[in-house]
């Protein structure tokens, strides 16, 4: 999470961390910490994990308006959510964390 906070914050991310499409940054990004979370957690339900992740992603757009550079945008929050779905669904079809 710090370090998708460090990338989401920074006036300047590294070329490097760059999909070249800003959705597929923000999906992949939360379909990340969604399987980590999962795989952390197993038996805590991934409702409540999603639920927590895409309050992350809300706070994310937040603070973007304020940082010089960065804006916010309802789209990347419809993104994060998109890598949330993504990672409930591979995590239940291997087993890691409940159904819910």
């Amino acid at each position: 999470m710090s370090g998708v906070a460090w990338l989401a914050f920074t006036p300047n991310p590294p070329p490097q961390a760059d999909t070249g499409w800003d959705k597929a940054n923000h999906g992949l990004a939360f379909f990340t910490m969604g399987l980590a979370a999962a795989r952390a957690w197993p038996g805590r339900g991934f409702t409540r994990i999603g639920a927590a992740l895409l309050a992350y992603g809300l706070l994310i757009e937040f603070v973007q308006a304020f940082v010089p550079g960065r804006s916010a945008d309802a789209a990347d929050v419809l993104a994060d959510a998109a890598g949330i779905v993504l990672a409930w669904g591979l995590a239940r079809l291997f087993g890691r964390g409940s159904h819910t």
